[in-house]
């Protein structure tokens, strides 16, 4: 299970609202990708739902438990990987599992057989199984971030978010990663929710959009709802987008 709800989010920073007056709720096992520019919210939002940052107002439940700081059932991809390089794939999947084995077990690898197995099973999801002994350092970046996502499976979550998975990489890596963040979401059944600021990816891979802008919620809504008009409301008309020939009023 991974039933998300969120009522009436506001966080602040002084003068500063980063986030006014969010709600949405997400069904188990739906993935749903946030959109909006820089600075819209969406980094604040998923680090209210992840418990690592409290909210100013409002409250955030999953399967009905209220988040007030990280929890084992929801899991994290970050931006910038948080990898430790000079380890392999193998091992840096394998320290998802810190939740269940501990900080002195898991640093001598002092795991159970079966966690050793979730290891290797989730760099099969991502692709990675024939590269578990690598180190990560001589990894490209798009593969650095598919050992994130492994780490993030062998965690065993219920709720996974993804903060910009892909901002850092060019457009083959990054349809690539999401595409094994999708698989791996898909499979297991995991509540997912990723942020991305490229709609041409977001429409490739997603269902359901959330759009934030000056941390407002002013889009939810599935592909088809996904139109030129509402791409405007998240990004604002500047925003180059290209039309899709193939569905009218549609982005590609």
């Amino acid at each position: 299970m991974g039933t998300i709800r969120v009522e009436n989010l506001s966080k602040s920073y002084g003068d500063v609202h980063a986030l006014e007056d969010v709600s949405f709720s997400v069904d188990d096992g739906e993935f749903v990708i946030l959109l909006g520019t820089s600075g819209a919210g969406k980094s604040t939002l998923l680090r209210c739902l992840n418990g690592l940052t409290k909210p100013t107002e409002g409250r955030i439940a999953i399967d009905g438990e209220e988040v007030v700081g990280p929890r084992d059932d929801i899991a994290m991809v970050f931006q910038q990987h948080n990898i430790i390089e000079q380890m392999s794939a193998y091992s840096n999947a394998l320290s998802g599992s810190l939740n269940r084995t501990g900080f002195l077990r898991s640093l001598l690898q002092w795991n159970d057989r079966e966690d050793k197995l979730e290891a290797l099973r989730a760099l099969e999801t991502v692709g990675l199984l024939e590269e578990a002994g690598q180190r990560v350092d001589s990894m490209s970046g798009g593969q650095q971030q598919r050992v994130g996502i492994a780490r993030a499976l062998v965690q065993q979550p219920t709720t996974l978010l993804a903060d910009e998975p892909v901002a850092s990489l060019d457009p083959a890596s990054a349809e690539n990663v999401m595409g094994y963040l999708r698989t791996a979401a898909d499979e297991r059944d995991i509540t997912t929710i990723a942020s991305l600021h490229q709609v041409n990816i977001a429409r490739e891979f997603g269902n359901r959009f959330i759009g934030l802008k000056d941390g407002k919620k002013v889009f939810d809504g599935d592909l088809d709802d996904l139109t030129i008009d509402a791409v405007d409301r998240i990004y604002g008309k500047e925003t180059s987008i290209t039309r899709d020939p193939d569905k009218e009023g549609a982005v590609a």
